[in-house]
């Protein structure tokens, strides 16, 4: 409960009691404030033995830490159990092998030299039409159409 007071705090709360109680008073007080700790904590524990019965044997492992949220998420997503399977979609975004394969097509280099280099091959490679994989060509203009044809139209688009 009380697992981040240090050494200073609890001297300046001691200090203080002092002060404010006496010393006459201040066992006394400490007695009072440590029984009333004792019962809210007997009332707690018996309140939850009290729903877990109520909820019956199907929530015997029902724990009241995991209505945190944090705890919740924490339990159902990044445990082991991976029932939905989170880990092979955390896995498939590999965002630094997308970036390096946008920037090398965008800078005209093969995805193959890439490969040679990094040792990964890469997924996003097109295949052509005589069946061998090959980088798409960015830096490569397409093909302008004539002059007197007027551009499309979307009437969807507008």
């Amino acid at each position: 409960m009380f697992n981040d007071i240090g050494a200073l705090e609890l001297l300046t709360l001691a200090i203080l009691g002092v002060l404010v109680f006496g010393p006459d008073k201040l066992p006394k007080v400490v007695q009072d404030a440590s029984r009333f700790i004792r019962k809210i904590r007997e009332f707690s524990e018996s309140a939850k033995e009290d729903i877990r019965t109520e909820l019956g044997p199907e929530f015997k492992d029902f724990e009241f830490e995991d209505l945190n949220p944090k705890t919740f998420v924490r339990k159902q997503l990044m445990d082991g159990n991976d029932d939905l399977g989170l880990k092979e979609i955390r896995e498939s975004f590999d965002l630094r092998k997308e970036i390096t394969e946008v920037t090398d097509a965008v800078n005209g280099r093969s995805a193959a030299s890439v490969e040679a280099k990094s040792g990964v091959s890469g997924g996003a490679s097109v295949t052509a039409a005589n069946g061998s994989k090959s980088a798409p060509d960015l830096l490569k203009k397409s093909e302008q159409p004539p002059k007197d044809t007027p551009p499309p139209f979307d009437a969807d688009a507008t």
